[in-house]
């Protein structure tokens, strides 16, 4: 994938960090977008600057620069998201608006300028693995993630003839500070580790490979697919 041209979008995370990283080894160039928090990086990009991931038109704004920049953008990848786990009767108005707004709809903004302005492009969206079981206090999450799983799905087959291919990637749980509360607690962590066949929860390596995998133009006859890097969480069941 060398001299390949990436959009990350959520680049400062715990996964796009790693990503950008990982792109950076196999010299891609990197046009990246974060929120709050500047990414951490050491190496030339082509271009960095805040996106507000909730507006459609800042992403759209992110995408056209990011498009003028270079010759062609082969890849775009979408990583932000939250993780809130209540029971729907103690989820607020506020709090519901909040993680469909920060999940569903900046993976929608990122498929509409995609749509609008790419050709010949790979764009990856990030779910959850969770979708796919029913785990208690998950249905704000799920919520907004399945609708990603569906839209990618959709996506591929409006947008085909611009030769744009959508997926998505859903981690089980993964070491990135988003994840904190429940790696960091002991009690929760070992239930959390008794779902996973593999015995362990994933690093943003796990992650990164995935979707280094579904940008790569060698493997351009894959769309429209989810695929759960969740050490088995979504389709093992543990004794």
């Amino acid at each position: 994938m060398k001299n390949k041209n990436f959009i990350v979008i959520g680049a400062s995370g715990g996964i796009g960090s790693q990503l950008v990283a990982d792109l950076n080894d196999v010299h891609c160039n990197l046009l990246l977008g974060y929120h709050n928090e500047i990414p951490n990086i050491d190496y030339p990009i082509v271009r960095s600057a805040p996106v507000e991931c909730q507006s459609f038109e800042s992403i759209m704004s992110f995408i056209e620069d990011c498009k003028n920049e270079v010759d062609h953008v082969d890849g775009v990848v979408s990583l932000p998201g939250s993780i809130l786990l209540k029971p729907p009767h103690f989820i607020s108005e506020e709090e519901f608006h909040d993680v469909i707004n920060l999940n569903l709809k900046s993976a929608f903004g990122v498929v509409r300028a995609a749509g609008k302005l790419l050709n010949n492009s790979s764009i990856v969206l990030l779910t959850t693995a969770v979708t796919a079981i029913g785990l208690a206090n998950h249905e704000m999450i799920v919520a907004a993630k399945a609708g990603i799983e569906s839209m990618v799905r959709s996506a591929s087959t409006t947008y085909s003839s611009k030769s744009l291919r959508f997926n998505a990637v859903g981690p089980g749980l993964v070491d990135t500070p988003l994840s904190d509360r429940i790696t960091k607690n002991p009690k929760a962590l070992e239930i959390s580790l008794k779902m996973h066949s593999s015995d362990r929860i994933g690093s943003p390596k796990d992650i990164s490979a995935m979707i280094q995998f579904l940008v790569d133009p060698k493997n351009d006859w894959i769309t429209g697919q989810t695929f759960r890097v969740d050490g088995g969480l979504s389709s093992t069941k543990t004794p």
